[in-house]
């Protein structure tokens, strides 16, 4: 039996991530009273039950109802039960925005501000979070990048590390992402902002692509990127990393930031274990004179 308990921060995706495990033939119980959760381990695991994976969804109601979750989990592991944990995160600003988006209250400041329940939810959870077998960070994830993650974990069964590598384009004239962990500057290639035919394309066409990449220096700049990244990766893993933003810069970030950040994830795709997504943070803003 393949037993997952799904948990994190509140507003984090726990109840999406529930709905796409169902999807994949997990049964699925969100939400189950405390005092009720050991009776139903013990009833799926009978040699007659006919369910062979299950995930549990569990969340903050109050300290102590989830110091007694924490308690339980680590009975039932030591009782031989073949537990996961999946621990979703996301970053402050994110929780905060979804949970303005949705107008709930938050379950540990229900009379006060969202901003106090998120940061006192983060210490409750702070020893199961380190505890989990995966941490997935929601924070930009669009939901087909967060089921690619599951099926990578549940379905496919590969290995996995819970290092989150997102590759983002920008344009120095909207400032540094505050996010990033690595900032590369790519300035110094030329700009086909000034070629007529290519001023109103982006790196996201194939002949923006060509002209940036028809330059030695992009070449081995994306060679010594890769010996780079190659490098930082199992050492950020080994660390407990479990987010890397690395950040790829030109003036607009339209075209040169782009073109590279495609390339590069080209390159890192399906030849890691860590999860990778791709954002292009000022492709589409149309409100930036660049050049």
């Amino acid at each position: 039996m393949r037993f997952v308990v799904v948990t994190g921060m509140s507003g984090g995706g726990k109840s999406t991530v529930l709905k796409m495990l169902e999807d994949t033939g997990f049964y699925c119980v969100d939400n189950l009273p405390l005092s009720l959760v050991e009776k139903f381990v013990e009833l799926i695991s009978m040699p007659n039950s006919e369910v062979s994976k299950v995930a549990l969804g569990l969340d903050v109601r109050s300290d102590q109802s989830f110091e007694d979750a924490t308690r339980i989990l680590s009975q039932l592991k030591n009782n031989g039960i073949p537990l996961e944990i999946l621990f979703l995160e996301a970053d402050e600003k994110t929780l905060i925005k979804r949970y303005k988006e949705s107008r709930r209250v938050h379950p540990l400041s229900p009379d006060g501000r969202v901003e106090d329940g998120v940061r006192k939810e983060r210490r409750v959870l702070e020893n199961v979070r380190r505890s989990a077998d995966y941490v997935i960070d929601t924070s930009h994830l669009l939901t087909r990048e967060l089921k690619a993650e599951l099926d990578r974990i549940f379905v496919e069964n590969r290995e996995y590390n819970n290092l989150m590598v997102t590759i983002m384009s920008f344009g120095f004239k909207l400032g540094i992402p505050a996010d990033a962990d690595l900032v590369f500057d790519v300035r110094f290639l030329p700009n086909p902002f000034y070629i007529e035919h290519l001023k109103e394309k982006t790196g996201n066409d194939k002949e923006v692509q060509d002209y940036v990449m028809g330059f030695d220096e992009a070449s081995e700049f994306m060679d010594k990127l890769m010996d780079m990244i190659g490098f930082l990766i199992p050492n950020y893993i080994k660390e407990g990393k479990y987010s890397l933003v690395v950040a790829i810069g030109c003036t607009g970030g339209k075209h040169r930031s782009v073109t590279l950040a495609n390339e590069l994830y080209r390159r890192m795709k399906d030849t890691g274990t860590y999860g990778l997504k791709l954002y292009h943070r000022d492709v589409e803003n149309r409100n930036v004179f660049f050049q």
